[in-house]
């Protein structure tokens, strides 16, 4: 089925060039959209997002951060 939108131009602008920089499209990104919002996105579906999400925007810790168990749970207030 198509849908006809309106949106801003400059808008419509942005949102294509961020389609081409992840090699999706415009078309692909609404409807992708659509479906998490309506639960039709499978744990499968739902996994490769997840996976490219955290391909393309890695966590980065402090130079020299150490994980330390302990602190996490430390609940005391000085």
């Amino acid at each position: 089925m198509n849908v006809t939108l309106s949106a801003d131009e400059k808008l419509v602008a942005k949102a294509r060039a961020y389609a081409r920089a992840h090699n999706t499209t415009l078309n692909q990104i609404i409807r992708e959209y659509m479906e998490r919002l309506t639960g039709r996105l499978s744990g499968a579906e739902a996994a490769r997002e997840f996976r490219a999400t955290a391909l393309a925007h890695p966590g980065r810790s402090p130079e020299g951060f150490r994980f330390d168990r302990e602190a996490v749970h430390d609940r005391r207030t000085d």
